[in-house]
Formats: C-alpha cells, sequence, structure tokens
C-alpha cells in the first residue's frame, strides 16, 4: 500500500486533455487520450514525482462517466508505476465516490484525491466521517485529502486530524491554506503519516517546516522551474528555493482554479503540452482572460529558460 514517504516533490495537477472538439455541449467522448499519454510520459521524464488527476483544474466536474474512466485508465497506463498516481474522485456524494473509487482500484492506482462533498457545506464531523467512510472501504487504497475551503465550503481544522491520522490509508493531503504557525501545529499531529503538497509559491518556506512538497498546475506549461524548486528544497538549498519561489509568485496572470478555461489556454499557449478547449459550459471566455492566459504563458516560458532542468534531471529524461 501507499505511505506517506512515497509522496513528495512536485505533484502535477494534471488538466482532463480534451479533444479538438470537446467544447461542443453534444461531444460524449472528449479525453484526448494519445495527448494525454504523451504529456504524462513527458511530465514524468521531466520530474514530476506525482500525477493526480481530476481535480478543480482538472475537471472532475465536467466529465461525463465514460469520460472519466477513459482518463482514469489511460493515466495508469501511461504512468506505468514510474511515479504514484492518484486518480481524483471528488463527487457531489459519498456513494458516487465509492464507484469511481471501485475504477480506481480496479484499474490499480496508487490512490485517490479525493475532497468533501459540497453541494451544501459540510460540518466538519461529516467531513471527518467522509474520509472514513472511504478509507474503510479501501484499505488498499491510498487517500489524499484535497483541502479546497473555496470550493468545498469547509476549512478543516488542525484538530481534526488527530482523528484523520488514526486511518493508516489517509497518506497525504493537497493544502494551500494554513498559516505558518497553523502549519507547524498540523505537522506536530500528521508528520510522518500524512504527506502535504502546498502550492508551488509555498515551497519556500513550507517544506522547511516539513510539507512534502508542492502541487503546481503550471508545471504542465513546463515543469523546470517548478522540479528545480523542488530540488533545492530538498537538498535544503533554501536560497534558491525561495529566489524560485518568488519568481514564480511575481507572475501575472489568470488562476487556473478560478477560470480554469484560462488555465488550459495558458498550457496551449506555452507548448509543452496541449490541453485542448475548455469543456461546457466554460465555452465563454473572455478577452481579458485570454490576454491574462497568454500573458502567463509568456511569463512561465521565460522562467523554464532561466530555470532549465538540472543535468541530472535531463539524464533522467
Amino acid at each position: 500500500m501507499l505511505s506517506a514517504s512515497d509522496l513528495k516533490g512536485v505533484m502535477g495537477m494534471m488538466p482532463a486533455f480534451t479533444t479538438p472538439d470537446g467544447d461542443s455541449v453534444r461531444a460524449t467522448n472528449t479525453i484526448n487520450v494519445d495527448e494525454l499519454q504523451r504529456g504524462v510520459d513527458k511530465a514524468i521524464r521531466d520530474g514530476i514525482g506525482v500525477i493526480t488527476t481530476t481535480g478543480s483544474f482538472g475537471e472532475c466536474h465536467t466529465l461525463l462517466w465514460d469520460e472519466f474512466v477513459t482518463l482514469a485508465e489511460a493515466t495508469v497506463e501511461a504512468v506505468n508505476k514510474r511515479v504514484p498516481v492518484m486518480i481524483g474522485t471528488t463527487s457531489l456524494n459519498t456513494r458516487e465516490v465509492i464507484k469511481k473509487l471501485e475504477v480506481v482500484s480496479r484499474l490499480g492506482a496508487d490512490g485517490s484525491l479525493i475532497g468533501v462533498p459540497h453541494y451544501f457545506p459540510p460540518s466538519v464531523d461529516n467531513a471527518v466521517q467522509f474520509y472514513f467512510d472511504i478509507a474503510d472501504a479501501f484499505p488498499d487504497l491510498g487517500i489524499m485529502i484535497y483541502h479546497n475551503p473555496r470550493n468545498h465550503y469547509i476549512t478543516i481544522p488542525v484538530q481534526a486530524f488527530k482523528k484523520l491520522v488514526t486511518k493508516p490509508n489517509i497518506v497525504g493531503m493537497k493544502d494551500s491554506h494554513r498559516t505558518p504557525m497553523a502549519f507547524m501545529n498540523l505537522m506536530e499531529i500528521i508528520k510522518g503519516k500524512i504527506s502535504v503538497f502546498t502550492n508551488q509559491n509555498q515551497l519556500f518556506p513550507y517544506m522547511m517546516m516539513g510539507a512534502a512538497g508542492c502541487w503546481s498546475i503550471n508545471a504542465w506549461m513546463g515543469p523546470s522551474v517548478v522540479v528545480r524548486a523542488a530540488e533545492a528544497a530538498m537538498a535544503g538549498d533554501w536560497e534558491t528555493t525561495k529566489e524560485i519561489c518568488m519568481a514564480m509568485a511575481n507572475m501575472q496572470g489568470g488562476d487556473a482554479e478560478i477560470d480554469p478555461a484560462a488555465g488550459k489556454l495558458a498550457i496551449n499557449e506555452a507548448g509543452y503540452v496541449n490541453a485542448g478547449p475548455p469543456r461546457p459550459p466554460f465555452r465563454v471566455v473572455s478577452d481579458q482572460a485570454r490576454e491574462g492566459a497568454k500573458e502567463s504563458a509568456r511569463k512561465w516560458v521565460a522562467l523554464c529558460q532561466r530555470y532549465p532542468l538540472t543535468q541530472k534531471a535531463a539524464a533522467a529524461a
């Protein structure tokens, strides 16, 4: 079974690669399998340490059931056990999550990124019970808590993790929402049991405080920048980590978690992979968002040139 120590480095939050006609409201088979598998292989070769699908940016909210299955199958096949693969299963209710996890388990994925069902704001007690139910139903799968207070309408408090760590297969968390003091208190409870991935800009100073790595959407515009930052952090080179994190944070452009359409357009503009068009209902993209996507891509590509893969990473690729 996947353990917390297996989860580290850069976690690439994968786009749900779309076929050219995937922006149509009548399209029913919109996973671009060839580009997905090419992109995943390329990202792993370039240093991505964990592949994670179908989060918010990964369009867990726009895929049909058959498309979810196709995406999961293609991703597990492309990863081919080289790095941990977490297939996202966030849904509006526990029973649907369980049906998705049956697919994840059958395919042999390492685990799943899962947010709390959130049509109505959940209580902390119900959030904890949700993760208990999932962990008990799939004891051989690694469970990664998807902590996204903005989208899921709940902040899971630090004290709740005293209960959550009692389930040995809850091994990871995608998180970006703790103050430094709250994060240090969290690490006192979960260290060695749950690996936390912060936002890419938070590698410094959060890896100093115990984070296992970071999650990144921008990595799909070219991962060298964030891979270099994570490598520096793991080597204890905090000055380089800080420098790169500041460079990433100073970028301007759209927020892919707020505007998933703009996030995909930025990836396409950068040219590392082709994520395809946004799916309905994100069919209308403002001129401002389009320009922001172009600017974001331009600046990220410039950062990739400034921070190319190290010789070690390039040799592995």
